[in-house]
């Protein structure tokens, strides 16, 4: 994996950024080195433990590379990983440890929307740098925020138009019933009405529940096209065997599933058959960079089930935090933001990413994944690299100004004719 500065730029953002060169801080020859501290608050317990493993592995193996190369500006890098145990009031706690206690250099923190929030929070009141490391809802615009998922406009609105284009106009939504969900199937009402689908019903699940039998009896009534699936952890991802059971057989597209839970892996086919997926990552990518991150996953995590897109998240976030400490020369909090803003480039598993110093979300390549019979991966299609472009038409651009603010769909006067009655 190498940095590339400002060789791989939309134009868009060619003036946006803000150059930060000064001296790297050296640690005097006898004189121990201090530690950089990257504090991860990961669910490893409850009903989010699945997919975030991974996540904290990921952010380790970074961490490990660092460290093995000499660190950051002479020092060593220190991970510190506490169980946020799928509970969301545990984050903002641990986040406040995190900043006290542990004096933490930044926070990485969150799998749902409603954890990243909790966390997010302390993290901007003690003006502490936060990254996100899953996909998200986006829509937010904030100085000390930044964020390596995908979002609506890179997998939703590039998905479903892919979905009405291939099967038809006719979709059914099915989303947690939380943050991301909700603004998820917004999204979603965008997507039909600027690509000419229809919404023949739509439904919120609660976090939690394993039940679909009814759920599955509305779709059979409804007769969409293809379903939009925006279900979370492992007790919602029991749909799947369930609507295999009555042979509910209809093509489907999720943002969520294969790239956190690997369900083709867990379930027995065809669960998961027809399923569609607009992903940065999964293990599956076949580029030779992502045989390299394999290769050096599996040596020191032989018995990982599965490499899914949070450990891509998190692995990337470290390595660009790295790279903006030292552009910055320091752990100083408004250079290194100075710097994170500055055009940074990595060479991710999937191909090359880029921080867009606007919104401080990652341009990135973005591949349709294709789950046949048998739960073997396909490739449909590639859209090759999507900007995070939303909130750069809003007006926003966090260089100049710090809006501290998540904007939703009908924040856009363009989409207003959209929204759901």
């Amino acid at each position: 994996m190498r940095f590339k500065d400002m060789s791989w730029r939309p134009l868009a953002v060619l003036a946006l950024g803000v150059a930060v060169a000064t001296p790297f801080a050296v640690a005097l020859p006898g004189e121990a080195a201090a530690e950089i501290k990257i504090c991860v608050i990961d669910d490893h317990s409850g009903d989010f433990a699945l997919p975030n493993i991974p996540k904290t592995n990921g952010a380790q193996l970074a961490v490990d590379e660092l460290n093995a190369a000499g660190g950051v500006n002479g020092e060593q890098i220190e991970l510190i990983h506490y169980d946020g145990q799928s509970d969301v009031k545990r984050y903002q706690e641990l986040a406040n440890k995190c900043i006290l206690d542990d004096e933490a250099d930044v926070i990485m923190a969150g799998y749902t929307s409603s954890e990243r929030e909790a966390a997010r929070a302390v993290a901007v009141k003690n003006k502490t740098i936060f990254w996100h490391n899953n996909q998200g809802e986006g829509g937010i615009a904030d100085k000390y925020s930044f964020f390596t998922g995908p979002i609506p406009e890179q997998q939703i609105l590039t998905g479903v138009e892919y979905m009405i284009d291939t099967y038809g106009p006719k979709m059914y939504v099915l989303a947690a019933d939380y943050g991301f969900g909700q603004v998820s199937a917004l999204w979603t009402h965008v997507a039909a009405g600027l690509f000419g689908g229809e919404i023949v019903g739509e439904e919120f699940i609660p976090l939690g529940n394993s039940e679909f039998a009814a759920s599955i009896a509305n779709v059979q009534k409804a007769k969409p096209d293809f379903m939009v699936h925006y279900l979370v952890g492992a007790n919602q991802s029991q749909f799947y065997p369930q609507a295999q059971a009555v042979n509910l057989g209809l093509p489907a597209i999720s943002t969520v599933n294969l790239q956190q839970g690997y369900e083709h892996r867990q379930f027995s086919p065809p669960s998961l058959a027809n399923m569609y997926i607009p992903v940065a990552y999964i293990e599956e990518i076949p580029t030779d960079a992502n045989k390299a991150f394999i290769e050096a996953w599996r040596a020191k995590w032989p018995d990982e089930p599965y490499i899914n897109q949070p450990a891509r998240c998190a692995y990337v976030a470290v390595h660009i935090m790295a790279e903006a400490w030292r552009r910055a020369g320091s752990t100083d909090t408004d250079a290194t933001i100075a710097a994170l803003e500055s055009g940074i480039t990595f060479d991710a598993p999937e191909g090359r990413v880029l921080l867009d110093p606007a919104t401080h979300h990652l341009t990135m390549n973005i591949r349709m994944a294709h789950v046949d019979d048998a739960h073997n991966v396909s490739w449909v299609h590639d859209f090759g690299p999507v900007e995070p472009w939303w909130l750069r038409t809003l007006g926003v651009n966090l260089v100049r100004q710090n809006d501290g603010r998540q904007y939703l769909p009908w924040d856009d006067a363009r989409y207003e004719k959209y929204k759901k009655e």
